[in-house]
């Protein structure tokens, strides 16, 4: 009988785990609840290292996540969607940015704030985007200028 219980104990241990692992994934994965925000959309050049679930920040603290990612097929760029805390309220000239957490860290969303007064409601668009920026193409830059100044004369 002591046998038998301890396997039960055991079972249903394992079972909260895995049920606390599927919370887990579903709130990292943007499938969790959304409740206390509210929708902006912003539409950027590129979006490397941007997926559904990343983090959106404002002054380095996380205030929303992305919930939907879409290539619009008219303009070519990636179209998000962004659900923002409700106690934020966004002046509607704020701008919307990829942002790098260093050269080896990941890629979050910033939320740099405008100074009007008016603020933007919920649905609306902000339209001062950047795209994400490429490592390897400012290298490739910085490179490309260096040999310019460097190189010998004729």
């Amino acid at each position: 009988m002591a046998e038998n219980t301890s396997e039960v104990v055991a079972g249903a241990a394992v079972l909260a785990v895995a049920i606390g692992f599927l919370a887990y994934a579903g709130q990292v994965s943007g499938f969790g609840g959304t409740a206390g925000t509210y929708d902006l959309t912003a539409s950027f050049r590129a979006v490397d290292g941007i997926t559904v679930g990343t983090d959106v920040r404002l002054a380095g603290v996380k205030v929303g996540t992305i919930t939907s990612l879409a290539l619009n097929p008219q303009t070519f760029y990636a179209d998000a969607t962004v659900a923002v805390d409700d106690a934020i309220a966004l002046p509607d000239d704020s701008a919307i940015l990829v942002s790098s957490e260093g050269l080896l860290g990941g890629n979050y969303i910033e939320i740099v704030p405008g100074g009007s007064t008016e603020t933007l409601a919920p649905g609306s668009e902000i339209e001062d985007t950047q795209g994400s920026v490429s490592l390897v193409t400012l290298l490739l830059r910085f490179v490309g200028a260096q040999s310019e100044d460097g190189a010998a004369p004729e």
